[in-house]
């Protein structure tokens, strides 16, 4: 997700009919192998019915690299779930130029494959796309059963994750960079950003782009998105400066909204955390 207004309200939606309609589609659900599908035990607001229909509601985010959209899936008449469906952008209109820090140490198993991402041919970068996606159901499932406040991802389908849709009723829930409350408020706020890098680190990983623009702060508690370029401080060269980088952006945000943190002093904290592992 990108930056961007952090309010979005749902029109009200009935089904008139179990045919799709405009903007409609049948449930992907059914299709998706078991692999592709999220870690179990389901959460049960999950909808696995193969009636369930998916309608898209919505432009929640549109970014450089992808676009999110607001899914209604639901049963006619029965039950329905919002769902946040990232789709990532392919060779057209793709303008993520930052991948390669992200990506070293990463491999796939085909030689042409790994050609045609070199070469950033037409093939090479809608591959890209769906690799980014797979990238960040991948990080997001791990996350989600470390522990780590990320939204389930329910499902990823070539270029598109879909995952929980994280506000309250039917708008959004809002960046930190938009959250303003007293200086407690955001202290407990800046508490919870550091344990969840810490969850992060005992796993060996860095957000690698962390910023009050990816974190969500609902109901008093912090959630992190945007997880595709997730790095393991250990194997990628840039993983330390990153995660370096990782607390100086989040800490320089609590510091001008007057909470004292110390960037130096987590980054230290979290790299004794990945390399003790």
């Amino acid at each position: 997700m990108s930056r961007g207004d952090d309010s979005f309200v749902v029109p009200d939606l009935a089904f008139s009919s179990v045919v799709p309609g405009d903007d409609q589609r049948w449930s992907t659900w059914p299709s998706i192998i078991p692999s592709l599908r999220g870690p179990q035990p389901w959460p049960k607001w999950v909808v696995t019915s193969a009636g369930a229909i998916d309608t898209e509601l919505g432009v929640l985010k549109s970014g450089k690299e992808a676009d999110v959209f607001l899914i209604e899936r639901a049963e006619p008449d029965g039950p329905s779930v919002l769902l946040a469906a990232k789709r990532y952008r392919t060779a057209e209109t793709s303008d993520f130029r930052r991948s390669s820090q992200y990506t070293e140490g990463r491999r796939t198993r085909r030689s042409r494959d790994s050609r045609a991402l070199q070469k950033k041919s037409t093939y090479g970068r809608a591959l890209s796309a769906g690799l980014w996606a797979g990238a960040e159901f991948s990080a997001l499932s791990q996350l989600y059963l470390l522990g780590a406040p990320v939204p389930y991802p329910v499902q990823v389908d070539n270029t598109e994750v879909l995952m929980e849709f994280i506000g309250e009723g039917h708008v959004a829930a809002p960046r930190l960079a938009s959250v303003r409350a007293e200086t407690a408020v955001l202290a407990d706020l800046w508490d919870q950003v550091g344990e969840l890098m810490r969850i992060f680190a005992r796993a060996g990983y860095a957000h690698g782009d962390l910023s009050p623009y990816n974190l969500l702060v609902h109901r008093g508690r912090v959630m992190v998105i945007d997880v595709p370029q997730i790095v393991d401080i250990v194997s990628n060269p840039r993983g330390v400066e990153l995660l370096e980088r990782d607390c100086h952006n989040v800490c320089s945000w609590f510091q001008r909204h007057g909470v004292e943190c110390d960037s130096a002093e987590l980054a230290g904290e979290l790299i004794a955390e990945a390399f003790g592992r």
